[in-house]
């Protein structure tokens, strides 16, 4: 089918056919842009030509320290010129990227460790401690530490481990990069949250990070010479593969390690920064700076806002400040963003109320997908485009995942029916435009990150006073959502909800625990499953 009666000599060969990777589009840049600036850090400034070959010098360190086509690098680092070189040099040598987020504890850090396999880590001085942590806890073998320092923060090396400067110092400038043979290879492997608590490893392949690029390029859009904000970490689906984009049009990624709103501004004022992505919280962190941190600028900035949908009085306030935000999403299983609020003609007339109620849609596919709809999960049918009918978000295209890593069950269960199954519920409108209702999974998205619920419920039955709990999302003005604990006590037992908060703490990150303790009878249903619905309402009703 498709094919012409004669094909004879019609092959394909070296000429025609080179697998797709992003890993191109430096090698592009270092010769078409040599002596424009690639990456920004403060007083940190580095060509295309200088990044390409600090890149193939990370390259062959990696490769004359051990590692292997095929082995994982991991990463705690923030936002920093060395963590982009390790999105390009890491690949470069053949191995598989592992961008570790760096808000986790040190039990499921070293989880990763240990199911990643990472041969070498790169950490900065601020995630030592909790490294060194995850390591002692590891039963196998544990990854070699390189130590990037951050010397515009102040933050030197300790001396105990390789710096990675020196480390770089080690690789040759001429190392030849090892490009895939197959664009199905293994370019990243990014850890996401699941409702088992434990994180799964969701597997990249250069085809679907180089599509995503092309169609970033395409649909935000990226114009020639961008400048680019790191707000999104690279630790979350690798910068929605936005790093990996920037030399496609010769743009500047400028480096972002604190995220406030004062270095916001002054990203845009001094730099000239034309285009971030951001989560919501970042949006109203931006609305609500004040007057001392806020700075003039002309340009118009271009925002993709994802992680939870932004409420249409943040998307009013914003936009008049010289910030045009169009909603995307997706998820870490789609490389980042497959969907985009795509703004129409026909809704220019509209009162704002209409229009920020619009913005604030999930929306459609981006045009490097082939289809995202939303299908009931058991018969696989389209639901009604009425706004109302739920079902869930089901999508197909080059940017999904390659699957689970050593978890076939749950990469078949994902797919099944020929669909990646998003695990959100959303209904459409009848112009096809999605519209997320709620988190299937009973996901908590705290500015930006997901926070199993799941997981939070585990840790709090192991108290010896609690007897059931259920965690669900409580609105926060400052971080979209956080978790909220409702707890059922044991008979004659006594405990607080400082108790309770403090005792998550030891066991969670942070940003997991929860934020409020509420104590009651748990609704449950006859079977006694609880009715975490009836708990919602509580915030409904204040």
């Amino acid at each position: 089918m498709g094919w012409m009666k004669d094909e004879t000599g019609l092959d394909k060969n070296a000429a025609n056919f080179v697998p797709m990777t992003p890993l191109s589009h430096l090698y592009r840049a270092s010769h078409v842009f040599p002596d424009t600036e690639a990456l920004v850090y403060g007083n940190t400034r580095r060509t295309f030509k200088e990044y390409y070959e600090r890149c193939t010098k990370l390259a062959s360190a990696l490769a004359k320290a051990g590692v292997n086509p095929g082995d994982v690098v991991a990463t705690l680092l923030p936002n920093l010129p060395a963590h982009a070189e390790t999105l390009f040099g890491v690949p470069a040598c053949g191995a598989v990227v592992n961008t570790i987020n760096t808000r986790l504890e040190a039990d499921t850090i070293s989880y990763i460790f240990e199911h990643g396999e990472a041969k070498i880590v790169l950490v900065d001085p601020q995630f030592m401690a909790v490294t060194k942590e995850a390591i002692d806890k590891m039963e196998g073998p544990a990854p070699r530490i390189i130590e990037v320092a951050d010397p515009e923060a102040g933050l030197d090396a300790s001396g105990e481990h390789t710096e990675y400067e020196e480390f770089l110092a080690t690789g040759d400038a001429d190392f030849a990069w090892i490009m895939p043979k197959d664009e199905w290879e293994s370019l990243a492997l990014n850890y996401t949250s699941g409702t088992t608590g434990r994180p799964k490893g969701v597997v990249y392949h250069h085809r679907g990070a180089y599509i995503l690029t092309m169609g970033t390029a395409v649909d935000w859009p990226l114009p020639r010479h961008a400048r680019y904000l790191t707000i999104v970490p690279l630790f979350h689906c690798n910068n929605w593969c936005h790093t990996w984009a920037m030399p496609l049009v010769g743009g500047t990624v400028v480096c972002c390690r604190d995220i406030t709103a004062a270095n916001i501004y002054n990203a845009i004022a001094d730099e000239g920064v034309t285009h971030f992505g951001a989560a919501p919280i970042v949006l109203n962190m931006i609305v609500n700076a004040k007057d001392a941190e806020r700075r003039a600028f002309e340009h118009q900035v271009n925002v993709f806002t994802a992680g939870a949908p932004p409420p249409a009085a943040t998307l009013r306030a914003i936009e008049p400040l010289g910030f045009s935000v169009t909603q995307v999403y997706g998820l870490t299983e789609t490389y980042g963003h497959v969907t985009e609020c795509v703004w129409q003609d026909r809704w220019e007339d509209l009162k704002d109320e209409e229009r920020y109620a619009i913005k604030a849609r999930t929306g459609v596919l981006m045009g490097f997908m082939e289809e995202i709809t939303s299908m009931d999960p058991e018969t696989m049918e389209q639901v009604p485009l009425d706004g109302e009918t739920q079902g869930e978000i089901m999508i197909r295209g080059n940017a999904v995942m390659k699957g689970y890593y050593k978890n076939p069950e749950a990469t078949a269960e994902s797919f099944r029916g020929g669909y990646f199954h998003s695990g959100d519920i959303a209904y459409q409108h009848e112009d096809g435009y999605l519209k997320i209702a709620d988190r299937a999974k009973d996901i908590i998205i705290s500015g930006g990150e997901n926070i199993s619920s799941v997981e939070i419920e585990g840790v709090l039955m192991m108290h010896p006073s609690v007897l059931l709990c259920a965690v669900v999302a409580m609105p926060d003005e400052k971080w979209g959502e956080v978790p909220c604990a409702f707890v059922e006590v044991k008979e004659s037992a006594t405990v607080t909800e400082e108790d309770l908060i403090a005792f998550a703490r030891e066991k969670l990150a942070g940003f997991k625990s929860p934020k409020k303790v509420m104590f009651q009878e748990l609704p449950k249903t006859s079977t006694g499953k609880i009715q975490k619905f009836e708990l919602r309402k509580a915030f409904k009703s204040g």
